[in-house]
C-alpha cells in the first residue's frame, strides 16, 4: 500500500471531486448545447426551454445509462498491468487528476469563445497523452482506443444513414402529399411513440444493471412499448392545440405541418438530451470513478469495482450548473448557424443521433454527440438533396 495514498487520500480524492465536477461543468456548458442546438434553431423551443428539458434529461441519462461508457474511461483505455498501477496506485491518481483539469481547462477555453468541440476527444486524448508521457506507450491498450477512434467515423455514418431513412418516410407520408397538414397530425404521433420506445428499449436493454435493476428482455420490451405509449398519448394531446390556417400560400401551409412537427422535436430533444447525459456524463467522472476506487481501497486498483451512486449524482449536477450558466453560448452558434433546419429536419436528425449515442452507450463505447449529431444532419441535407 502506498504512503502517498495512506497520507492524503482523503486531500486527492476532494480534488478529484473538485475536477470531475469542473469536467462535468464543462460538458455542460458545451456539449449540451450540441444536443440541444438543433431544436432551438429549429425554433421548437426556447433556450430556457431548452435548458430546463436538458437539466431533467440529462440528469436522468446520466443516472439510469451512464454507467457502462464509464468503465470504458477508468479502465478500458491504459492496460493496469502494463502501467504497473498496483505497485504505484499514485501514480493512477495524479494521471487522473491531471487528465481532468487538462480536459476540464480546454472545455473552458472552447465554451468562452463559443467553440462546440467534442468533450469526449478531449477526455481520452488527456489520458493517453498522460499514459504515453507518464508511464510508456506500451502502456496505452492501442486496440481499444482504436476501436474508440473508429467509432468516431462509424457513428456520423450510422445516424446520418438513420436520419436519411427518417426523411424519406416524412416527404413520402406528410410533405409530398396533398394535404401535408392532416397526414402530419396523422402520422407525427407514431414518430413520437417511436421515441419514447427506442430510448426506452436501449436503455433498458444495456444501462440499468448498475442501479441494481436486472430485468429480462421480455421484460423491456413491454415497459418500452408502454413507455413509447405513454409519450404518444401526451404527444396526441399536444396536437389537439394546433389547428391549421386555411391559407392558398403554400408557405403558410407548410407553417401549419411545421408546428406539427414542433410538438415531436419536444420529444426528441429530450431523447437527445437523455442520450448525451448517458454517453457524456462518463467523460467527467470515469476518471473520478477510477480514484475513488483506488483511494477506498487503500491504494488497490481494481477494475471492475461498483460504480457509487454519488459520483454519477456529481457527475449529474456538474452537466447542470455548467448548462445553467454558460450553455446559451454555444446553443447560440449552433442554433443560429444550422439555419435551415426546420422541425420536419430536425427532428429527424435529433432521433437519429440520439439512438445512435444510446446504443453506444449501451456497448460501452464513448463516442462524439457532437460528430453524431453533425452525420444526422447531413443525412437529411442528402434526403432532400441538400
Amino acid at each position: 500500500m502506498s504512503d502517498v495514498i495512506t497520507q492524503y487520500g482523503f486531500l486527492l480524492l476532494i480534488l478529484a471531486c473538485v475536477f470531475g465536477f469542473f469536467m462535468a461543468w464543462g460538458v455542460g456548458a458545451n456539449d449540451v448545447a450540441n444536443a440541444m442546438g438543433t431544436s432551438v434553431g429549429a425554433k421548437a423551443i426556447t433556450i430556457k426551454q431548452a435548458i430546463i428539458i436538458a437539466m431533467i434529461f440529462e440528469f436522468t441519462g446520466a443516472w439510469l445509462a451512464g454507467g457502462e461508457v464509464t468503465s470504458t474511461i477508468r479502465s478500458g483505455i491504459i492496460d493496469a498491468e502494463a502501467a504497473g498501477f498496483d505497485e504505484q496506485p499514485e501514480l493512477l491518481v495524479f494521471g487522473m487528476l491531471s487528465s481532468l483539469l487538462a480536459a476540464g481547462i480546454w472545455l473552458l477555453v472552447a465554451s468562452k469563445f463559443g467553440w462546440p468541440v467534442s468533450t469526449t476527444h478531449s477526455i481520452i486524448g488527456a489520458i493517453v497523452g498522460f499514459a504515453v508521457v507518464g508511464i510508456s506507450v506500451d502502456a496505452v491498450m492501442w486496440g481499444q482506443v482504436g476501436s474508440i477512434v473508429a467509432s468516431w467515423v462509424i457513428s456520423p455514418v450510422f445516424s446520418g444513414t438513420i436520419a436519411f431513412v427518417l426523411f424519406m418516410t416524412v416527404q413520402k407520408l406528410v410533405l409530398s402529399t396533398d394535404d401535408p397538414f392532416a397526414n402530419a397530425k396523422k402520422y407525427v404521433p407514431y414518430y413520437i411513440f417511436l421515441v419514447g420506445f427506442i430510448i426506452g428499449m436501449v436503455t433498458l436493454v444495456k444501462g440499468l444493471s448498475h442501479v441494481g435493476l436486472e430485468i429480462t428482455f421480455m421484460q423491456s420490451l413491454l415497459v418500452s412499448l408502454l413507455i413509447g405509449a405513454v409519450a404518444m398519448a401526451v404527444g396526441i394531446a399536444m396536437l389537439k392545440r394546433i389547428h391549421n390556417v386555411p391559407e392558398d400560400n403554400l408557405d403558410e401551409r407548410f407553417k401549419s405541418v411545421e408546428r406539427v412537427f414542433g410538438v415531436l422535436m419536444i420529444f426528441t430533444a429530450c431523447s437527445m438530451a437523455f442520450a448525451h447525459g448517458s454517453n457524456d456524463v462518463a467523460n467527467a467522472i470515469g476518471p473520478l470513478a477510477a480514484v475513488n476506487s483506488v483511494i477506498a481501497s487503500g491504494g488497490v486498483f481494481d477494475t471492475q469495482s461498483a460504480l457509487p451512486m454519488w459520483i454519477l449524482l456529481l457527475g449529474g449536477g456538474g452537466i447542470v450548473a455548467g448548462l445553467a450558466m454558460w450553455g446559451h453560448r454555444v446553443i447560440a452558434t449552433i442554433g443560429r448557424n444550422i439555419t435551415e433546419l426546420t422541425p420536419s429536419r430536425g427532428f429527424a436528425a435529433e432521433l437519429a443521433a440520439a439512438t445512435t449515442v444510446v446504443i453506444a452507450s449501451g456497448t460501452g463505447i464513448p463516442v462524439s454527440t457532437t460528430h453524431t449529431l453533425v452525420g444526422a444532419v447531413l443525412g437529411v441535407g442528402l434526403a432532400r438533396g441538400i
